[in-house]
């Protein structure tokens, strides 16, 4: 297709999201976020992934809210800069529908992922979900690998292939070096390409022209689904436990900053 309607319109939100966050929760000082942008329980109170609330209070819908929200201008450039380049680039490649299931489902295993090895962090950003497409694009790669390369059609497509395979596994191993400084969640950006590969393999499976090699991977990518969501459900559920600090992240983050200012916990509660 000639557009990418669905990278734009997640870009715009969360543009406009974090305009509204800064105008509403004010701009916190560089000390408390480097960032440029809210004060960091503003990123819980519009919906940041907070393991505590959603173990314990029920609120799943952080698994997926998150993917709307930045922590500020600079976080925020970063992800819509490879959202509307490489991501609109896969959305006109694959189809609105293809890419808008692997998006939304990398944007929920980034979160469970992220809830099972950092519960502790308020955790935002559409950088999981991003990375996600980046595992998709490997999964097509690995489901397209078993069309025919006789033709000269082949041939070319198997070389084309061959040079998104190794673009997409620089762009996944650098971002994941990257991970463990200060600030970046690691363990959503592996959830993320996690399940984008995992999501991949049920899609791009679809699309393979040999019937056998069709049924063979699709059910693949299915147990993939099945044992990558499974586990860390399970995990996360039976296993992890948050520390209670996080019901009132406003308190919390005044422990740490003299001048923390807890703008949206006390509109909330007014």
């Amino acid at each position: 297709q000639d557009s990418a309607p669905f990278a734009k319109l997640f870009s715009w939100a969360q543009f406009l999201i974090l305009v509204i966050m800064m105008i509403q929760c004010k701009v916190a000082p560089l000390n408390i976020n480097p960032m440029i942008g809210p004060y960091p329980d503003a990123l819980d109170y519009w919906g940041g992934k907070n393991a505590y609330k959603i173990l314990n209070e029920g609120e799943y819908y952080r698994l997926l809210t998150p993917i709307l929200l930045h922590a500020g201008v600079l976080h925020l450039v970063g992800n819509v800069a490879v959202q509307l380049d490489q991501g609109a680039f896969y959305e006109k490649e694959w189809g609105s529908v293809v890419w808008l299931i692997i998006y939304i489902s990398s944007a929920i295993g980034s979160s469970i992922l992220s809830c099972c090895f950092m519960p502790d962090n308020v955790s935002v950003g559409s950088s999981g979900a991003v990375m996600g497409l980046f595992g998709a694009k490997l999964a097509e790669v690995f489901c397209r690998a078993c069309e025919s390369d006789k033709s000269q059609q082949g041939k070319v497509g198997h070389f084309v292939r061959k040079e998104q395979f190794t673009e997409s596994m620089c762009a996944v191993t650098l971002v994941m070096l990257f991970s463990f400084v200060p600030f970046v969640d690691w363990a959503a950006h592996l959830g993320g390409v996690l399940a984008g590969f995992c999501a991949g393999m049920v899609c791009f499976s679809c699309y393979i022209q040999t019937k056998p090699f069709l049924m063979l991977w699709f059910f693949v990518g299915l147990g993939l689904c099945a044992t990558f969501y499974g586990t860390t459900l399970a995990y996360m559920f039976n296993e992890v436990e948050p520390i209670e600090d996080l019901d009132d992240v406003c308190g919390y983050y005044q422990q740490f900053f003299d001048d923390y200012e807890c703008n949206c916990q006390l509109e909330d509660g007014d």
